[in-house]
């Protein structure tokens, strides 16, 4: 369990960070952009869930603690050296990824199929979604990036894949099943 006694600790007043083995790394890099992309998602979701109730609002928790989850994987190079650790390193799983496709297939479910591409908006919660799914999209092309360099689960790319994904369809389901959708009308304003 984590501990935190001191919110400011000064070792990074240098533009250096830790990460999770140890290694100091600058702040910028892509790594450290990668899952600061994570975190930026989830406090996205700290909005959405100002406007969701339900077993929407349990979802989106859900999804939030395994944002952390992902977090700890990304903080943490080279897996090689995991069992090296001394604890259990928490890695993404392949089980979340299929929880995620099952939730988009039982949500997608209910839609009717889309005829044109979705403008982001309609209501409160699905715009704040529209947003949590371009961010994820950036962590995902940053998460990507880095695994042709570095080290990286391959279980933590899908699960972000599959998480845009996710918010796609909630963000449909939060605008009334799709009913609410602020569809795109090609060349409309030419």
């Amino acid at each position: 369990m984590v501990v935190l006694n001191k919110i400011y600790t000064k070792t990074g007043d240098k533009g250096e960070t830790a990460l999770g083995d140890g290694t100091r790394v600058a702040k910028h890099s892509l790594r450290v952009a990668a899952y600061g992309t994570v975190d930026e998602t989830n406090s996205v979701l700290g909005l959405a869930r100002l406007h969701a109730r339900g077993e929407m609002d349990a979802a989106l928790a859900r999804i939030q603690n395994d944002l952390f989850d992902l977090g700890a994987d990304l903080c943490r190079p080279d897996m090689e050296k995991d069992d090296e650790a001394g604890y259990p390193v928490l890695r993404m799983a392949d089980s979340q990824v299929a929880r995620l496709e099952a939730e988009i297939d039982a949500m997608n479910a209910k839609l009717e199929p889309l005829r044109s591409f979705i403008l982001p908006g309609g209501s409160a919660l699905a715009a704040h979604l529209h947003l949590a799914r371009t961010v994820s999209r950036r962590a995902e092309r940053m998460a990507v990036e880095l695994a042709a360099m570095e080290s990286v689960n391959g279980a933590a790319v899908k699960y972000l894949n599959r998480l845009s994904d996710w918010f796609f369809v909630a963000a449909r389901i939060a605008n009334d099943d799709g009913r609410a959708d602020v569809l795109w009308v090609p060349g409309a304003n030419r």
